[in-house]
């Protein structure tokens, strides 16, 4: 049998799912990706309040986020092969219950060893949940309504990142720390309750690969790893990204002769998914590069207070949020290509803008507002992209590398600065920061235009 077919043929000729189902199955995905994403901005918060309780320094309670990021980036692409290899509700619902056991045992942990080994357990849940909700989505919406789909599920996660720090700090007004962990668990067994709405597929007749699943998580953890330590300590970090990219040479040497490799080569060699996929790289790295450099700027460079960064800060995720629905409605009637880059655009003007250093706090709300909604107007209209780009069957391979295309520009994004600001002052750093950014923003813009329609 080829591995490229599906089992069940009548899964991909099917047209999305009746209405009421279709609201259970939406219900699922957007509860349990919320759930990922808020814990994932709540953790942030807890750190110095874990790092007293449990005895730990605050570089080692650091573990606490950087396993949950690990097992998230290592196992994303393995993850979206076993949705392909044994159905997307099947993975989808063994991420839910993995992600819930993980929040379980977080909020049980005695040290900072078991809490740092539960968040890796959440990690491999989140990996599994994230990607196979977004192709998911393909098989729930009919094709003609996916952008305002993916458009609501680009405001979910805008809404738990934006409202993750202040739900956080507000829990631990009233309580102790696990109990940021013990909340997630009735929304859990909800939402995996709520997953017996999705749609059954029969999966492929695929097999994964043991090495190949090795060598990718090889890859991914010496290049997150590398990333972080260079500015650090350049020898060890160069040695890591040097792993990494062996690591890289190899996988695919081994995934290329396969007709549906775990790394989606065979959709890479698509042009409309390549050059989407290159666009979201850049438009990322820019997204984080501008996240990382402006609350230096606006603390160190301007001297405002925390509370007046947070606001500001926050406007970034909201103007997201209101350009999400939009974006996916007119993804619906306008050129993706086009909707694409005019978003990519007005990223790049906003960062550009930032970087020419406003000093007064209208110009600067201005200039995150705009950022924000040329984000929403980018990322919505780009995964709906990259879906359509690829083969129903591949739709898992898809959601897997739209997210390790979102992990690789955060991780150069994070990178790219880390780098300035340990080779030059931060008054200088800064503004160079930001006009990278805007310079990665135009780059998404120029692919996008180059796919076009």
């Amino acid at each position: 049998m080829n591995a490229s077919l599906p089992l069940n043929p009548s899964a991909d000729a099917a047209d999305g799912l009746p209405l009421p189902q279709r609201l259970l199955a939406v219900t699922a995905i957007i509860s349990a990706i919320m759930l990922v994403v808020l814990d994932g901005a709540i953790a942030n918060v807890a750190l110095p309040a874990i790092a007293t309780a449990l005895q730990a320094t605050p570089a080692a309670s650091v573990w606490v986020v950087t396993a949950y990021q690990l097992a998230a980036v290592m196992f994303l692409l393995p993850a979206s092969a076993m949705g392909e290899r044994f159905g997307y509700r099947r993975m989808f619902a063994a991420g839910v219950a993995l992600f819930t056991a993980g929040s379980a045992a977080c909020a049980l942990a005695p040290s900072l060893a078991w809490l740092v080994a539960a968040r890796f357990a959440q990690g491999l849940g989140g990996a599994a949940v994230m990607p196979l909700g977004l192709a998911l989505l393909r098989h729930i919406y009919p094709q003609r309504l996916l952008g305002r789909a993916i458009g609501w599920n680009a405001l979910a996660v805008a809404a738990a990142s934006a409202a993750g720090p202040a739900a956080g700090a507000a829990l631990l007004s009233v309580a102790h720390w696990p109990w940021l962990f013990a909340v997630n668990l009735p929304f859990g067994l909800l939402a995996l309750a709520a997953c017996a709405g999705l749609p059954a597929g029969g999966g492929t007749a695929r097999r994964i690969d043991g090495l190949s699943v090795a060598l990718n998580a090889g890859m991914f953890a010496a290049l997150v790893l590398g990333a972080d330590r260079l500015p650090a300590q350049p020898l060890e970090g160069a040695a890591l990204l040097a792993a990494a990219a062996a690591c890289a040479v190899l996988l695919v040497r081994r995934e290329a002769p396969r007709a549906t490799p775990m790394v989606p080569l065979d959709l890479l060699r698509l042009r409309p998914f390549r050059l989407s996929i290159m666009a979201s790289v850049c438009c990322f790295a820019g997204h984080m590069a501008g996240s990382i450099a402006l609350p230096f700027y606006l603390q160190h460079q301007l001297g405002l207070g925390a509370l007046t960064t947070g606001l500001l800060m926050a406007l970034w995720p909201l103007a997201v949020m209101g350009a999400a629905p939009l974006s996916g409605r007119l993804a619906e009637r306008v050129p993706t290509g086009w909707l694409c880059a005019a978003g990519a655009l007005t990223l790049s003007a906003a960062l550009a803008l930032l970087a020419a250093g406003p000093q007064r706090l209208p110009p600067l709300a201005a200039c995150m507002a705009l950022a924000g909604l040329g984000f929403g107007f980018f990322q919505t209209p780009n995964n709906r992209n990259m879906l359509l780009a690829a083969p129903k069957a591949r739709s898992g391979a898809a959601g897997g590398a739209q997210g390790s295309a979102r992990l690789a520009g955060q991780t150069f994004g994070s990178l790219l600065m880390g780098l300035l600001f340990s080779l030059l002052p931060a008054a200088q750093a800064l503004p160079i920061g930001l006009a990278a950014a805007a310079v990665l923003a135009l780059s998404a813009a120029l692919l996008s235009l180059a796919r076009g329609a």
